[in-house]
């Protein structure tokens, strides 16, 4: 049994092992507006963030003075390459000076709309403001000093001779002053923080846009990675087991030379399952459809359909490769579906063009009933999402069923 804490993965360990304790992670103090404090190093971490938010304001409090001589000369001159590149370096040390990443600002890159001029700018009054905290910090330090060392010496202070009240009364005022002068340099940094961030951060409808792109790229690079796997698992099918299927029905055919029942029935068995195993491999990725395009692909499904297939197929030209790809899958699960589920007598399939979109539909004669929601067709409307566009079933009951997928090949 464990001395300490149980964490919340207790019980979940191998079995017979006992428990497995999770360490919990100490709470973190946040020093407002200037980040996470960390626990190591003791008592002296708070100090020494205290000391770097310090000079921080410090600094801004410089800069901010020699943006009062910068801006008027720069300013006028705000379009040209080279002062907006110099602007663009300044914003960089004070982002680093802020803690915060340049590059997650923007400034890894030249913008030519003067962002960073105004930023220098607004930022000016802001700096002052926190020279003059700074300043009070100082001078209050300054009296306190003078007052502890001439009231140590019994020495009076503008006629005032120290006392217990005196002291008390001049101890309290001092830490309210500086509890006040500390949460102005706070205040100060995260002001200076929130204002870098809001001039020199990202558009937010840039941001989003940007992360719809990401996001559309890498949705279409996860389908285009399972039909990769697809390739690969239809590939190993045919050339491992498919291959030695067709090698041992060979080898029972010349057996079956004897005559023997057992034989028979094992060709025939060795023959179906290879058939099977063909199916399956379909099934998995048509390997014709990146010999011979979608046409024969979806000729090669009305073949082997139980149920008499239409196709008509009218492309000008081959469309992508994951738009062929989708268009295949659709077409042989909802030709799955109407000969399995809806009863169907005739199938038919178009394949056509609408501008820059590839139609697919596919209309059955059966009971009707589909539902989207189903595991098959949900599959495919995800799919046909995945690309950017549009799934639909119309399947009222009694029929006819009809599919359609939109898909973009712009």
């Amino acid at each position: 049994m464990s001395d300490g804490p149980v964490g919340p993965m207790e019980g979940r360990g191998v079995p017979g092992a006992g428990p497995v304790i999770a360490p919990v992670p100490p709470a973190v103090p946040v020093f407002a507006g200037a980040g996470p404090i960390e626990r190591h190093g003791g008592g002296m971490r708070p100090v020494a963030e205290g000391l770097r938010l310090l000079c921080a304001v410090v600094l801004g409090a410089v800069t901010a003075l020699l943006g009062v001589v910068f801006l008027p000369l720069a300013l006028p001159f705000a379009g040209r390459p080279a002062v907006r590149g110099a602007a663009r370096r300044l914003a960089v040390l004070e982002a680093r000076r802020l803690r915060l990443d340049p590059a997650a600002l923007g400034l890894d890159a030249d913008r030519p709309d003067g962002r960073e001029s105004r930023y220098l700018a607004a930022r000016v009054p802001v700096g002052v403001l926190g020279g003059l905290v700074v300043a009070l910090l100082v001078i209050g330090a300054g009296v306190a000093v003078v007052l502890a060392w001439s009231w140590g010496r019994g020495l009076p202070v503008d006629g005032m001779t120290p006392s217990v009240p005196l002291l008390a009364y001049a101890f309290l005022a001092g830490l309210v002053l500086l509890f006040l002068d500390l949460s102005g340099l706070v205040g100060v940094y995260a002001l200076e923080r929130r204002l870098a961030v809001r001039m020199l951060g990202r558009d937010p409808t840039e941001a989003l846009r940007r992360r719809i792109a990401e996001l559309a790229e890498s949705r279409a690079g996860a389908l285009a990675a399972v039909d990769s796997e697809r390739r690969r698992i239809e590939r190993d099918l045919h050339d491992g087991l498919q291959q030695r299927l067709v090698a041992l029905s060979m080898l029972v055919g010349r057996a079956r030379r004897g005559r023997s029942e057992l034989l028979a029935q094992a060709h025939e068995e060795a023959q179906q399952a290879l058939a099977e195993l063909r199916e399956v491999a379909w099934r998995v990725y048509p390997s014709g459809l990146d010999a011979f395009g979608l046409a024969n692909a979806l000729a090669g499904v009305a073949e082997r359909s139980g149920v008499p297939v239409k196709v008509v197929c009218e492309l000008s030209a081959r469309p992508p490769t994951a738009v062929e790809t989708a268009s295949y899958f659709v077409v042989s699960e909802a030709v799955t579906n109407a000969a399995k589920h809806a009863r169907a007598t005739t199938i038919t399939v178009e394949v056509r063009e609408r501008d820059t979109m590839v139609v697919v539909r596919i209309q059955d004669d059966g009971v009707g009933g589909a539902s989207a929601a189903g595991g098959g067709l949900s599959g495919l409307a995800r799919r046909v999402a995945a690309l950017d566009g549009r799934f639909g079933v119309d399947s009222p009951p009694g029929g006819p069923t009809v599919i359609t997928a939109e898909l973009p090949c712009g």
